[in-house]
């Protein structure tokens, strides 16, 4: 709920409070002020002790003494804020705390108390390891996001977007708690706030409001709403053994002994987890690591990533794979990262699972699968350079988009590591409608020998090759099913399929393999076209041939093919392309419309229309359009005006004449042409 400021409220409304006054709001607002505490401390913190200084710091701000006001600061009155002075009293304290705890001195060692005024007590935790419930891709982004900033700025954020106090009411509490740049701290919290959520935070928390505000109301920052887990047992009992011992040579030798880091370094050591707080010991463990059984995929109907088994010559390296999680935990600066569109580049949250881990091209790889994605860590055997990390979504991946996962690129080549339901794998140029296929070598731990990538500049008009990978699964999950796979630069190759023609009379068809031979041909003129989407969080590729035109002249037989392309996020991009009658069976068709971020040529948008000029052997010009099969009639105004009834149109039109084409549907309802 937002609340507005009286505009004079720094000069009228203020008032002495009370303690009986200031601690009914806190008992009243409590949650509202841990959350405050605990976003606005410091992350380096850890989850634990942030939660635990956070209630600490709210449970010490009332005032020191009943009916005390000479050292109390006036509070501006708030015109619908919950129990008016005395909350935005306690608030305020709970404010200044918080604030003058992320000021300590850079030098002052953490293992040493910190001054009675900055230095938190009750409550505390003994053998057990508190922390907020976890969240989702947006809530972790958004908890990097915030780590990044001042404890000004996450302060402003909450006191702007949560407690929605005006932009003025928040500088001037900033300042008055204790902030050095009110306004700086102010204007990187309304940047903050205008990131997105991308995973539905809004529908998780119940929350109608988007971006930051709903997050911030999730569970993710909510230290009233904890889990609670042991601290590490093991090493629990190490120090009561050490300590024990310790003690026995103290006795003996009467020395004390004070140990403090050289550095002041805060950092675990790797025993303890990764550098990164957010992330626990046990995401980047390589014994918990998860493993499906080799055959796990042959009894279940669920074919993803979740039952490849751990393949490789490592998998077993406890070295290597304990180095792969650390990097992608806390990447250094050195680490070079890439990752495709959508794909989430956070630290684990939980142990993954193991899909291969070996020594490729050179390089030690390590393939990962964690909820929605793929991670890939590579690092040079011989020691030299950066290791790397790339990430891709594989969001609802099935038999054939969680097929392959590329495990090397070199010289313009991939190895791919390919899914245990694999029973012969070959390769084929997509220009090449009517060769063979040839056989694809494929090693014992599934890496295949290296396979050619496509090399063709975006915006290109034509290419020499485009080679693509032709797959058949094992007749136990699926009988002679084989499917199309090409590389367009992220980690999973990209699923190809096709939508042949409507026939007479029959219902609409649904996409199919792009194995038969009128589906490779409508992919010889197609496949150039793909340079276009390479690197954009590509999942499948699918053309549908939705309309054939006989041409004026007696030109031959077009086809219409609207191909689209679908993200692992969702949002697909369409091109309708004029396949004209060449006799080249890999001259790409001309496109003649395209637009992003839609559900046309989708079981979701199955009404398609489409027009373009086109010039006869004769010479002259004509303007061709075609509609799906649900078009009654199309429709042509402005410089050509024209009608036919059918899916069709083929009308006389000059050179440089406008057209804007519509049509009628079955059901009566007006379509728009694309483009």
């Amino acid at each position: 709920m937002r609340t507005q400021e009286q505009s004079e409220g720094t000069r009228s409304g203020a008032g002495r409070v009370g303690v009986e006054q200031a601690e009914a709001a806190l008992v009243e607002h409590y949650p509202r002020l841990v959350r405050l505490a605990y976003i606005t401390l410091p992350p380096s913190l850890g989850r634990h002790r942030r939660v635990l200084t956070a209630h600490a710091v709210v449970q010490r701000a009332l005032p020191a003494s009943r009916g005390s006001g000479r050292d109390e600061p006036r509070v501006p009155a708030q015109r619908g804020a919950p129990d008016e002075p005395g909350y935005a009293l306690v608030r305020q304290r709970v404010l200044a705390a918080v604030l003058a705890y992320g000021q300590r001195p850079g030098w002052w060692p953490r293992q040493l108390p910190a001054p009675r005024a900055l230095r938190p007590v009750l409550p505390a935790v003994l053998g057990l390891r508190v922390f907020p419930r976890s969240g989702g891709a947006d809530e972790l982004a958004l908890e990097q996001a915030l780590s990044g900033t001042t404890a000004a700025a996450r302060a402003a954020l909450v006191l702007h977007r949560v407690e929605g106090l005006s932009e003025q009411a928040t500088r001037a509490l900033l300042t008055a708690a204790g902030a050095t740049d009110s306004g700086s701290a102010l204007r990187t919290a309304l940047r903050l706030a205008r990131t997105p959520a991308r995973t539905g935070a809004e529908a998780r928390t119940g929350d109608a409001r988007t971006g930051a505000d709903a997050l911030l109301s999730s569970d993710e920052f909510d230290p009233c709403l904890v889990h609670t887990r042991p601290t590490d047992l093991i090493r629990r009992r190490q120090r009561i053994r050490f300590a024990r011992c310790v003690g026995a040579v103290v006795t003996v030798l009467a020395v004390a002994l004070v140990v403090v880091d050289r550095d002041g370094s805060s950092a675990p050591s790797p025993a303890t987890g990764p550098h990164n707080p957010a992330v626990s010991a046990r995401a980047v463990d390589p014994a918990l690591l998860l493993r499906a059984p080799a055959r796990q995929w042959a009894d279940t109907s669920r074919m993803d990533f979740t039952v490849w088994p751990a393949r490789g010559a490592r998998k077993d390296d406890r070295a290597l794979l304990g180095r792969a999680l650390k990097v992608w935990a806390s990447p250094a600066r050195t680490v070079r990262i890439s990752a495709a569109h959508g794909a989430a580049t956070v630290p684990p949250a939980q142990p993954p699972r193991l899909l291969y881990a070996g020594d490729v091209d050179g390089a030690a790889v390590v393939l990962f699968a964690e909820g929605d994605r793929v991670v890939r860590y590579a690092e040079p055997t011989g020691g030299k350079g950066a290791p790397a990390l790339d990430f891709a979504r594989t969001d609802d991946a099935d038999i054939t988009t969680g097929a392959a996962v590329v495990v090397s690129r070199t010289d313009g080549n991939a190895r791919y590591l390919l899914a245990p339901w694999v029973a012969e794998s070959t390769t084929r140029d997509l220009l090449a409608p009517d060769a063979p296929a040839h056989p694809l070598d494929e090693g014992k731990d599934g890496v295949t020998a290296p396979v050619s990538s496509p090399a063709v500049p975006a915006g290109a008009t034509g290419c020499d090759s485009w080679p693509a990978l032709q797959l058949r699964s094992s007749s136990k999950v699926a009988e002679k099913h084989a499917f199309l796979l090409t590389d367009l630069g992220d980690l999973t190759p990209v699923h190809l399929t096709y939508t042949p023609p409507p026939g007479g009379g029959v219902p609409a068809r649904s996409p199919r393999e792009a194995t038969g031979s009128q589906a490779l041909l409508s992919w010889a003129h197609t496949a150039c076209s793909l340079a276009g989407v390479r690197g954009s969080g590509v999942r499948a590729v699918n053309n549908w041939e939705y309309a054939r035109q006989q041409l004026p002249e007696h030109g031959g037989r077009a086809s219409w093919v609207c191909t689209r392309a679908d993200t692992w996020q969702g949002p697909g991009r369409v091109s309708v392309q004029l396949q004209l009658p060449t006799g080249q069976e890999s001259r790409p068709g001309a496109v003649v419309a395209h637009r992003e971020n839609t559900a046309l040529c989708s079981r979701f948008g199955q009404n398609v229309l489409a027009g373009a000029k086109w010039k006869a052997g004769s010479g002259r010009w004509y303007l061709l359009a075609a509609g799906s099969r649900e078009v009654r009639e199309i429709d042509a105004t402005g410089g050509v005006r024209a009608t036919a009834h059918g899916t069709t149109l083929a009308v006389r039109a000059g050179q440089s004449d406008r057209a804007v084409m519509t049509a009628r549907l079955a059901n009566g309802d007006t379509l728009k042409a694309l483009g």
